[in-house]
């Protein structure tokens, strides 16, 4: 009798963190050095029902490769990586896409051009 209730709590539990959207999960902050060099375009993304669009603006002397990712949040809606863009020093760059229905989350990633 006790072992079906610890294994329903536990249950329980794995459950509701399973059920967390992605945004409220803690995630692992890693402390940049302090000589490194500044790098990385800034983005702002804005979700308007199914579009998404992304501004990305590089204020360093670096060229940045951006790239926009798109999770949908229909099951049957393809997820979509877009194609890879320089922006270099003092350059702002717009990004776009789309799910046919919903957005989950949306992400831009940055690389060393």
């Amino acid at each position: 009798m006790r072992l079906s209730r610890s294994l329903a709590s536990v249950t329980a539990a794995v459950a509701l963190v399973m059920s967390l959207p992605f945004e409220a999960v803690p995630h692992a902050r890693v402390p940049r050095a302090a000589s490194a060099e500044p790098f990385g375009a800034e983005c702002r993304t804005r979700v308007t029902g199914s579009h998404v669009t992304a501004y990305c603006h590089n204020p360093y002397p670096e060229t940045d490769r951006v790239s926009l990712h798109i999770e949908c949040d229909q099951w049957w809606d393809i997820d979509s990586d877009g194609a890879p863009v320089d922006v270099w020093p003092a350059m702002t760059v717009r990004l776009t896409g789309r799910c046919w229905e919903d957005v989950r989350t949306a992400w831009v990633s940055h690389q060393k051009g």
